[in-house]
């Protein structure tokens, strides 16, 4: 009897002393947890935040689109994701790049108003990823809108993806964008843009700063760089406004890395063209897509918008995308077919954002 106490007393000290040692070990896991960055990588660490779980969502293939939201165009983001999500009954899932000061008022308005039905993940970019790849100079367009750049760093973002559609803020789209997640990709390319020089909206250009259509336009081809690359400068060039990508050509061929390079040497050797205008996100791409691209359906990229082109009001009614590049802009004054942009704009609860209207004159 005595000795079946003894072995009791040894086992229940042996399980106080196991516990004991579990519970460091959970602690000192705790500990790790909170004072380990996780892997870097090409853009890690970023926050993000899903949208609440909803009841009655869309379902079937998810079709990811990101886009960025600054806070200054806030308005422009709200009505491109309430033209895509009116227009489709796809299960469109949105990833929005942002700044952290910009996320309680994105938020505020995705969740108070009818977009509350929405599926996206809001990403919070950093800007020190771009230390050492744009100019320090905080008055040049590249510094002052980091944002632009997230199109390079597209599989970061969405790495459960393997194809996903980037749109710029200032488009509606009139069509269902799951037609145009559809577009066939050629085997090997990692993306597909929109040629600028046989497209329809070519025809529709009038004046405006930026409105090059071949390489030449945005790159400078006097410099050894772009010259030992053997391209033409001639080339039509594309608009990478709006784009699908297949996420994993996309690793494959390291093409954040790619642009990232040329962004680099850019800020040594200055290889841009000096009428860039403001598409300071252009040259890279052009670079690294030369004749590596696929084409989308015109009709999916109507551009120009913006930058005073003439179309006809039963054109742009026909147009599955509208693209305001440009300096004119649908919720400022000047731009052309505001109306279309009202259609899809939806109010800021906050009282932040107006728009400031120019209805009369509109085309």
């Amino acid at each position: 009897l005595l000795c079946l106490s003894v072995n009791v007393i040894i086992l229940v000290l042996l399980a106080v002393a196991f516990l004991i040692i579990v519970q460091r070990n959970l602690l000192n896991l705790s500990d790790f947890l909170h004072t380990e960055k996780p892997d870097e990588g090409v853009i890690l660490p970023f926050e993000s935040e899903l949208s609440p779980d909803l009841n009655s969502v869309r379902t079937g293939e998810e079709i990811p689109v990101l886009i960025t939201a600054a806070e200054d165009r806030l308005g422009a983001v709200v009505a491109a994701m309430n033209s895509v999500y009116r227009n489709s009954k796809a299960n469109v899932v949105f990833t929005i790049v942002t700044l952290n000061e910009t996320v309680t008022h994105l938020k505020a308005w995705l969740s108070n108003t009818r977009l509350n039905r929405v599926k996206y993940k809001i990403v919070i970019f950093k800007p020190e990823l771009l230390n050492g790849k744009i100019s320090k100079d905080p008055h040049t367009p590249e510094a002052a809108k980091p944002l632009t750049f997230a199109r390079f760093y597209l599989p970061a973002y969405i790495p459960e993806a393997e194809k996903a559609i980037y749109l710029d803020d200032d488009v509606i789209v009139q069509g269902d964008i799951q037609e145009l997640y559809e577009t066939n990709l050629k085997p090997g390319h990692a993306a597909a843009f929109s040629d600028d020089c046989d497209s329809a909206s070519a025809k529709g250009i009038v004046r405006g700063a930026g409105n090059q259509n071949n390489y030449i336009g945005f790159l400078d081809f006097k410099k050894e760089a772009i010259k030992k690359l053997g391209m033409r400068a001639t080339t039509c060039s594309f608009n990478p406004g709006v784009f699908i990508a297949n996420l994993t050509e996309w690793k494959n061929q390291n093409i954040s890395q790619q642009l990232e390079h040329w962004m680099e040497l850019n800020t040594q050797e200055d290889l841009y063209a000096k009428t860039l205008a403001e598409s300071v996100t252009t040259p890279p791409l052009l670079i690294v897509f030369y004749k590596r691209h696929s084409s989308i359906d015109p009709m999916w990229h109507v551009r120009h918008l913006g930058a005073g082109s003439r179309y006809s009001s039963q054109f742009v009614k026909a147009a599955k995308l509208l693209h305001w590049n440009g300096h004119y802009k649908p919720w400022g004054r000047g731009s052309s077919f505001t109306d279309v942009w009202d259609k899809w704009f939806i109010p800021d609860p906050t009282g932040k954002f107006h728009p400031v209207r120019r209805h009369t004159g509109d085309s």
